[in-house]
C-alpha cells in the first residue's frame, strides 16, 4: 500500500513548503521512497487529487471542538460547518463564506465573551494526545492550518476518517508526530523554525527519535519495521523537523491502515464532527 505523511503549513512557499514523505508498506516493512516539497496550495490540491489507492496522514486538526460548533450554532456535521469556510484559490471554492481574517475575528470575539479558563476548547482527541486547541490562530497556529486544510480535504472527495467517510480508495487521516517523538525522547524539544535555537540538543533529540524508529521495540509496537537509511543525515540536519515530522505522520498512517479490525484504529466512540488523531496511544 502507498502511504504518505505530510507535514502541513498554513502558508506553503519555496522557503516553507508542505513536506511530503512517500512510503510503501509491504511485507511487514515501511520503506521511505521519496520526500517532496509542495510549495503552494495548488500543489497540495494536486496531491489530494492523484488517483489510486493510498493512505495519507496529515499533521493538522481536521475538525473543531463540538462545544465551539454548538455554541456558534454551526451545522452539526463536519462537512456542513467546513463548507462555511471560503478558501481563496481552491478549486471549487465557494464565492461566499468566512475568509481567514473573518474566521480569526470570529474566534477572537468568541474567546473575549467566554469566562477565564473556558476560551480555547479542546477536542476529546486533543485531551488524550496533549495537542493544541484547533481554535489557536497565533503562536502554534493550528487554527490557520485547519482553516486552510479542512476545506481542501472536503473538496478532494477523498475519504476523510472519521469526519467524512466516502467510498473512495484515497484515505486521509489526522496525524500528530509529537506522539511518536514523546515515546523516544519524552518532552524534549527536537525542532524549531528559529535558526538561532536550532541547537545541538535538538539535533541529538532527532537522532534519538531515529534510533527509536529503527529499534526492535518500534517494530513490535507498530507491527512493521521502518526503513529510511538514505535520509538519516538529512533528518538529523533539518532543524525545522519538517522532514522528520513527515516521516512520523507516515508511520502513524501506516499503523492505522494495518489494524486488523479495518477501522484505521479509530474507536467507535469518537465524535466524527471533531475528528481523531491516529496513534497506538489513542486507540482505546
Amino acid at each position: 500500500m502507498q502511504i504518505y505523511g505530510l507535514d502541513f503549513t498554513s502558508a506553503p512557499s519555496l522557503k516553507k513548503p508542505i513536506t511530503c514523505a512517500k512510503c510503501r508498506l509491504a511485507g511487514g516493512a515501511l520503506h521511505l521512497e521519496a520526500i517532496t516539497a509542495l510549495e503552494s496550495f495548488p500543489a497540495f490540491e494536486d496531491f489530494l487529487a492523484q488517483p489510486g489507492s493510498w493512505v495519507a496522514g496529515l499533521d493538522f486538526p481536521f475538525g473543531q471542538p463540538r462545544k465551539l460548533v454548538e455554541n456558534l450554532v454551526w451545522p452539526e456535521t463536519w462537512a456542513g460547518y467546513v463548507s462555511l469556510l471560503s478558501v481563496g484559490g481552491r478549486t471549487g471554492s465557494p464565492t461566499t463564506g468566512l475568509t481567514r481574517s473573518e474566521f480569526d475575528n470570529l474566534l477572537r470575539d468568541y474567546r473575549a465573551a467566554r469566562p477565564k479558563g473556558d476560551k480555547q476548547h479542546l477536542r476529546r482527541t486533543d485531551k488524550l494526545a496533549g495537542s493544541r486547541s484547533p481554535m489557536m490562530m497565533s503562536g502554534v497556529p493550528v487554527g490557520k492550518m485547519f482553516f486552510e486544510g479542512a476545506p481542501r480535504l472536503l473538496a478532494s472527495s477523498a475519504s476523510i476518517l472519521p469526519c467524512n467517510p466516502q467510498d473512495d480508495p484515497r484515505v486521509l487521516l489526522e496525524a500528530y508526530p509529537r506522539l511518536i517523538a514523546r515515546r523516544w525522547i519524552g518532552d524534549a524539544g527536537y525542532k524549531t523554525e528559529d535558526r538561532r535555537r536550532q541547537t545541538l540538543d535538538k539535533q541529538y533529540a532527532r537522532a534519538g527519535i531515529l534510533r527509536g524508529l529503527r529499534s526492535p521495540e518500534a517494530a513490535e509496537y507498530y507491527g512493521f519495521t521502518i526503513h529510511f537509511a538514505p535520509w538519516t543525515e538529512t533528518f538529523i540536519d533539518d532543524g525545522s523537523g519538517d522532514w522528520l515530522d513527515a516521516l512520523l505522520c507516515a508511520v502513524q498512517a501506516a499503523w492505522a491502515y494495518s489494524q486488523p479490525a479495518g477501522n484505521y484504529s479509530i474507536p467507535a466512540s469518537c465524535d466524527p464532527l471533531e475528528g481523531w488523531i491516529v496513534d497506538p496511544l489513542l486507540f482505546t
